[in-house]
């Protein structure tokens, strides 16, 4: 459990992700300002974590050791970019995916901070080389990529500058082992890094095989939500490939040659307009209106959903 002695974090933004940053760092105990240059937005955020971990309580969901009144305490707002790091052995940038933006925020903070904070951002896409490029603290600075909600999706990609020293990347693993995520390194910076890459890969096919008629969009997504995605929530791509054979050496050599097969008729990068976006759109209206009554009403629906697998897998690796 991390006391007042092992330093605080500062968040800069206080949007979803924000919050969603606020709430894990203040289940491991830390001491966690959350910063915004509006004084309503902070305290607007400040009332839906504090109703978030309410919930979370009550449904026994809350992480960490200490009651929800307790990690409530440790979580303050500041619209004082300056107040927000003060004290701060960690920051976690957390402002709209804008280039510039983010680029104005790290050029505020390198002007301010101590030559041992960590200085991360959440973006999901941007390049660490662009992003802390020409900073002083860039040895200090590094990409901590959560997936969204991350409250509920322990994930988090650690991706370095060219430049980020060793110890910094090891300092934010253990720190993201400490509130219970689970980080993973980046070795080398790449566009859309791991996450998105195979995310990509999976809505690029998933597109083509709609817009060429071959499956539906509703029965596409049954596909990964009751076919591969059950198998990947436990397991990933290449364990799966160790298990559905005699170890991996067994399924290249049984498959590779009809994976290579199919892979060779996979087609061009999808434009994702004209008829197919009509197509899947109605098929994703039909089954969730696009009106935010409905959006929210689905998404507090998913979170719920991955709540529960996160308490199955919990119990599963516990055995």
């Amino acid at each position: 459990m991390a006391s007042a002695r092992d330093g605080g974090v500062g968040i800069l933004g206080s949007g979803l992700i924000g919050q969603s940053w606020a709430m894990l760092f203040a289940s491991g105990g830390f001491k966690v300002k959350l910063y915004d240059i509006e004084q309503r937005q902070i305290m607007n955020a400040l009332e839906n974590i504090r109703k978030e971990m309410k919930l979370l309580e009550q449904s026994g969901s809350l992480k960490g050791l200490l009651s929800a009144d307790k990690q409530l305490s440790l979580i303050s707002g500041c619209s004082n970019i300056q107040e927000a790091v003060e004290g701060a052995m960690h920051i976690q940038e957390c402002v709209p995916e804008n280039l510039e933006l983010k680029k104005k925020i790290f050029a505020q903070l390198d002007q301010i901070v101590n030559d041992e904070v960590v200085l991360s951002s959440s973006s999901s896409c941007l390049l660490p080389s662009k992003l802390f490029d020409g900073l002083t603290h860039v040895k200090q600075c590094i990409v901590a990529h959560p997936v969204n909600p991350p409250y509920y999706v322990p994930l988090v990609e650690l991706v370095p500058h060219p430049e980020t020293d060793p110890s910094t990347v090891d300092r934010t693993h253990a720190l993201m082992k400490t509130i219970g995520q689970s980080p993973v390194r980046v070795l080398k910076e790449v566009d859309g890094f791991a996450l998105n890459r195979l995310q990509y890969a999976v809505i690029s096919e998933a597109w083509r095989l709609v817009e060429e008629g071959i499956v539906s969009p509703t029965d596409l997504d049954l596909v990964m939500s009751d076919g591969l995605g059950m198998r990947y929530a436990f397991i990933g791509p290449l364990e799966t490939m160790h298990l559905n054979a005699e170890g991996l050496l067994s399924y290249c050599d049984r498959y590779s040659e009809g994976m290579k097969r199919v892979l060779k008729t996979f087609g061009p990068i999808p434009e994702f307009t004209g008829s197919t976006v009509q197509k899947v759109n109605q098929a994703m209206c039909l089954k969730v209106p696009d009106d935010q009554e409905h959006l929210a009403a689905r998404r507090k629906w998913r979170d719920e959903c991955l709540m529960r697998l996160a308490q199955l897998k919990s119990h599963m690796q516990s055995k």
